[in-house]
């Protein structure tokens, strides 16, 4: 169960390059996105059913997997670990894992129609989740008030009298996962603008000739 949580929470690494090549990036680089612009798809269409697939499998996997997750966590800690803090425990054990691969689904959308070229796109969303994760976790001590006094078992430590104890997971978990959406609805946004933005003279271009 402790691979399976570093595989699911890692996981949006493989999720940003898959969107942001194959599921994007290829279509563009081949020219059979504009096929199917021209052929009464409009991009906007095109793009909410090359997304809507992979985001309810992503939301379904999570449904799934959080749950039994935390059961497994909560009933078998000796063998597991205790530590709550790990990043991939943190993660796992609530929406946060699911959020994440929305956010790199977002993104290597984003990516593809910027670079419009499967590797260099694959190769630079993967590295803005990792610059994105390493950010966010850097400052997830500060997404909540902590506590001070004496700390008892697994904490986030703040400094030397201040501290997260296990009863902030909640507050400091969502308070990431809405930061996560939020970039993630960013860059949906700005994915759909930017396919409206290069694609108006394709919707002005008769069947069967390339804007």
């Amino acid at each position: 169960m402790g691979w399976v949580s570093t595989f699911m929470y890692y996981g949006f690494w493989a999720v940003a390059a898959w969107s942001a090549a194959a599921l994007v990036g290829r279509e563009l680089e081949s020219g059979t996105a504009r096929l199917a612009w021209t052929q009464g798809v409009t991009p906007a269409r095109w793009l909410v059913t090359k997304l809507t697939a992979p985001a309810l499998v992503l939301i379904a996997g999570g449904a799934v997997f959080v749950p039994v997750y935390r059961w497994a966590w909560s009933a078998h800690r000796a063998l597991m670990g205790d530590d709550w803090t790990f990043a991939d425990v943190f993660a796992a054990r609530g929406p946060l894992v699911v959020a994440y691969g929305l956010c790199a689904l977002a993104v290597g959308t984003l990516t593809a129609l910027v670079v419009r070229r499967t590797l260099p796109a694959a190769a630079l969303s993967v590295a803005v989740m990792i610059v994105l994760n390493r950010y966010v976790e850097k400052y997830r001590e500060d997404y909540w008030p902590p506590a001070t006094g004496t700390p008892h078992g697994a904490v986030i430590q703040v400094d030397s009298a201040s501290y997260h104890p296990q009863s902030h997971y909640w507050p400091l978990h969502l308070v990431e996962t809405g930061i996560i959406l939020t970039v993630t609805a960013l860059a949906t946004a700005a994915a759909f603008l930017l396919l409206a933005h290069r694609t108006v003279p394709a919707r002005h271009a008769p069947p069967g000739v390339p804007a």
